[in-house]
């Protein structure tokens, strides 16, 4: 569904893609782990066109991403921010609905506002919290919101951008838990960016390892503690000592 193939990226003097190599099949959860500042979120933004890569050829379902229709491609992804990014001036059930009260998703409002009650059901709220406003919320259920925003249009690719920071533990889970959910219910491609390993361990069916601007390891989740590669070992149990020196 996502294929990569020898992607680069530079800022100025700063290369941060140096030939990243990856594919992600249809209907799977890909995860891509790594530390701070490893260029992962440059390359989730290559694969959404927001960024053009320097050399390289990224392809979204056999297409081009730098020759794509912007409107239609985009159409065709949901996406569950870091932050949440939701607008404060906008009720919940807007917020879920942005992109079905707009552009070529366009529907009509009363349509709209049913959809986004029931991808809010979907993630577990009540009804009544679509007319409340962000600010009435707590971090788990801005979460919440998020995702059902990202689920809204019924995306064939979503992307997840570090879905649990900011979340308690049990929170986190729940979390971890619906994302799981609703990409096998949705039979969507999955393409995830996060430091917490138990996400990792709870939504992925693929892993992925970037470092130093490239993929150093790819394979299945069940296969991480027995990669024998030295810095996914480091990574994922947190070790001080090893090929990944710590930035101090």
């Amino acid at each position: 569904m996502i294929e990569l193939r020898g992607v680069h990226k530079a800022f100025g003097r700063n290369q941060v893609l140096r030939g990243v190599d990856l594919l992600v099949p249809r209907g799977e959860s890909m995860v891509i782990i790594g530390g701070s500042g490893t260029g992962k979120s440059v390359m989730l933004k290559c694969v959404l066109g927001l960024v053009k890569p320097d050399a390289g050829t990224i392809l979204v379902d056999g297409q081009d991403v730098t020759q794509a229709d912007r409107d239609a491609f985009l159409a065709s992804f949901g996406m569950l921010v870091q932050g949440g990014a939701l607008f404060d001036s906008l009720t919940v059930w807007q917020n879920v609905a942005f992109r079905l009260l707009r552009g070529s998703l366009k529907r009509p409002a009363d349509e709209a506002r049913a959809t986004a009650i029931e991808k809010l059901r979907r993630v577990g709220l009540k009804p009544e919290v679509a007319d409340q406003y962000p600010a009435e919320l707590s971090g788990g259920m801005q979460k919440r919101v998020g995702l059902a925003r990202a689920i809204a249009a019924d995306p064939a690719i979503i992307f997840f951008d570090e879905p649990t920071t900011g979340l308690d533990p049990i929170m986190a889970g729940v979390i971890n838990d619906l994302i799981r959910e609703i990409v096998v219910e949705m039979g969507a491609t999955a393409m995830t960016i996060t430091h917490d390993m138990t996400s990792v361990r709870a939504i992925a069916d693929d892993v992925a390892m970037l470092h130093d601007g490239v993929i150093k390891w790819t394979g299945p989740v069940g296969d991480m503690d027995i990669s024998g590669d030295p810095y996914l070992d480091q990574f994922i149990h947190g070790r001080a000592t090893g090929p990944i020196a710590a930035v101090r």
